[in-house]
């Protein structure tokens, strides 16, 4: 264990709550709004209420807009979980020329900026292959971006846990498809999942791509940015804030736990006999 000095420590400490409070304070600014008595949003806040949650409860232009935001989410992430898995297994359990490339490739979508990724979606959505912007073009502009992140967990769970395994399984007369699904999948289980609640929230929070990819539809990131600038609507917008960063919280949490999971999932050992057997 390193040793560190009382200055050091003291150090570290302050520098550690400087990074959290230039983080953090804006958002409980925003939920401290939530609370606001006044539709005026004033520093300090007038008073306290609960009257704009039942009120943002109730708008049904929150809950449409809740409901797009959940659709498109969990239809990205299913894409982003299918292809993922399979750039993944194609990079980390295969020798081909290119294969480098092809990973970076695969990685780009998340640091183009989101400006650009909209611009060429509507482009080759509206231009080239002729179609309507909805919800389906919503899901695969999420797609886009979404797979980097249950790629990048299934390639480093894949390459940290090595192949022993399988070719175990296929020295004992398991074929590809059940060596997988008694191998490699318990391996690799728990980083897909991280992957998905990953993926989800981003797509859920997601506004850049969204704007040149939803047509009609409104999401609930849109329903913010276009409600902020009404003043009727501050105190509800506040409202949605709030349960927005409460909502994204969740699936980041539960991402980073399962992240932590030690090397290779438990049964994964058992599982090339399984394979084997079958």
């Amino acid at each position: 264990m390193l040793h560190l000095s009382n200055g050091t420590r003291w150090a570290l400490r302050i520098g550690t709550a400087i990074t959290l409070t230039f983080i953090y304070v804006p958002l409980i600014v925003i939920a401290i709004y939530a609370f606001n008595d006044s539709r005026s949003q004033s520093w300090p806040i007038e008073g306290l209420t609960l009257d704009w949650f039942d009120k943002a409860l109730h708008n049904p232009g929150v809950r449409d807009a809740l409901w797009t935001s959940l659709k498109a989410g969990l239809g990205a992430t299913a894409i982003a979980i299918l292809l993922g898995t399979l750039a993944a297994m194609a990079v980390a359990r295969h020798r081909f020329f290119g294969r480098d490339t092809i990973s970076f490739l695969v990685v780009l979508p998340i640091a183009l900026p989101g400006i650009v990724t909209g611009m060429a979606l509507n482009a080759t959505f509206t231009q080239v292959l002729g179609v309507d912007l909805t919800l389906f073009t919503v899901i695969v502009g999420h797609a886009t971006f979404c797979i980097v992140v249950v790629y990048n967990n299934a390639v480093a769970r894949l390459r940290r846990t090595g192949t022993s395994l399988e070719e175990a399984a296929n020295d004992l007369g398991a074929g590809p498809w059940r060596t997988f699904r008694d191998v490699t999948f318990p391996q690799m289980r728990t980083a897909l999942v991280a992957g998905a609640l990953l993926a989800f929230a981003l797509s859920f929070d997601e506004i850049i791509v969204t704007t040149f990819t939803a047509g009609s539809e409104q999401t609930l990131p849109i329903w913010i940015f276009t409600n902020y600038s009404r003043p009727n609507q501050l105190p509800i917008v506040n409202v949605v804030g709030l349960m927005l960063i409460v909502l994204s919280i969740i699936p980041v949490y539960l991402a980073n736990r399962l992240s932590q999971d030690p090397i290779g999932a438990p049964g994964a050992t058992a599982g090339a006999g399984a394979a084997a057997r079958g």
